[in-house]
């Protein structure tokens, strides 16, 4: 018990500590390049022998910068893909690259509006559930399908969260969770290795962690 508690702990540092170090180094290395180039290259420029403080850190940010606005385009976007299928194709750089980059995914769900809470719903059958994300209510013809008011959920695929299923689900077969939308990207980039830390009280122990119990589809909980 205590051997798999400590392996999980490990686990889970590793999962937190490699994409912060990966990104740090890269930061790093970036900077001392553009700030060793821009400097002499200012300095001739300028006066010969004088530094000029501050060009690396400029160009740093206009990097990502520019480089961000390059990816959201439809170009950029095939590049970027093309650059994600040559990284996995290395066996020691794929691993520190999905990581860094499913590291990245949380932050940038979390940081989503959209996602408006965290769900259980049975998927891909009865009898199995997985964690969604209720992303609007069903309005207009889509509704008038079903008797049922409906909503919208999303459900993130393991460990990539940035595909998935959009699915519309009757609101009473929605079981709403206490736990925030970080930690449910957590749970789904670690494939469970992560467990979220809840409140103590009422509910089942499962790896020292405390549980709300599953409610069935049929107690009618409702999505606000």
């Amino acid at each position: 018990m205590v051997q798999a508690s400590l392996k999980r702990y490990f686990l889970t540092g590793l999962l937190v500590m490699i994409p912060i170090w990966g990104t740090i180094l890269i930061l790093k290395t970036l900077f001392v390049s553009l700030d060793g180039i821009l400097g002499d290259a200012a300095a001739r420029l300028v006066t010969p022998g004088y530094y000029v403080p501050g060009l690396g850190i400029i160009a740093l940010i206009l990097l990502i910068f520019m480089t961000g606005l390059f990816a959201a385009n439809f170009i950029g976007r095939q590049v970027v893909r093309q650059w994600e299928s040559l990284l996995n194709r290395v066996p020691v750089v794929r691993g520190i690259y999905s990581t860094i980059k499913s590291m990245m995914d949380i932050l940038s769900f979390a940081e989503r509006e959209s996602y408006r809470r965290v769900v259980l719903i049975q998927f891909p059958k009865n009898g199995h559930y997985c964690f969604a994300f209720v992303t609007g209510v069903t309005k207009g013809e889509m509704q008038q399908l079903s008797p049922d008011p409906l909503v919208h959920v999303y459900v993130p695929t393991s460990p990539n969260p940035t595909s998935g299923y959009f699915l519309l689900v009757p609101e009473r077969e929605v079981i709403a969770v206490d736990i925030t939308v970080e930690e449910a990207m957590k749970l789904i980039v670690s494939g469970g290795l992560y467990t979220p830390t809840q409140p103590s009280g009422a509910g089942s122990q499962a790896g020292g962690k405390t549980w709300t119990p599953i409610k069935q589809p049929d107690a009618g909980v409702q999505v606000g």
